[in-house]
């Protein structure tokens, strides 16, 4: 069972693969802020809701300092079907052994419909510019996360940013 992290822990390092099967490293993103977010499947109604979601605040979270890398278990065939099918601006990765999952402690027993399950655990991990956890968010919902993300980091324009 993985561990969940806290804040002021050291980000686990990462190297995988994205869409394009380019690899891309936590260390690629250094200086700068990373919400760093595990979901279960590409191409499933509420993963998809949820990357259009950090797609559609992209600006929004870029202009702040933040990077956008979302990470599943998914082969990078599918991340690159999922973000053409959906014209999606964010990295996504691939994990399919899913060691980065568990280092992040997104991987293990969750409830789902009522039985206890292993698999991806939706969850999201700011990092900081210093390689250090922020906020580690674990069970988050696939809608209305981002949105409220934006709120809990004081992001929103004026608090114009709707649901």
């Amino acid at each position: 069972m993985s561990e969940r992290l806290q804040p002021g822990d050291p980000a686990p390092a990462f190297s995988l693969p994205d869409a394009d099967g380019k690899r891309v490293s936590l260390a690629d993103h250094a200086g700068r802020k990373v919400i760093v977010y595990f979901y279960p499947a590409a191409l499933t109604p509420g993963c998809t809701k949820q990357a259009c979601d950090f797609t559609d605040n992209l600006q929004l979270l870029a202009g702040a300092g933040y990077d956008v890398i979302g990470i599943s278990p998914d082969k990078p065939e599918k991340l690159a079907k999922f973000r053409e099918k959906e014209s999606l601006g964010i990295t996504l990765l691939s994990d399919p052994d899913k060691a980065v999952l568990e280092a992040y402690g997104a991987f293990g027993e969750k409830k789902l419909y009522g039985k206890t399950v292993t698999g991806v655990i939706r969850s999201t991990v700011i990092v900081g510019e210093d390689g250090k956890v922020e906020r580690a968010l674990y069970n988050v919902k696939a809608t209305g996360h981002v949105a409220k993300l934006i709120r809990d980091l004081e992001l929103a324009a004026g608090g114009e940013q709707g649901e």
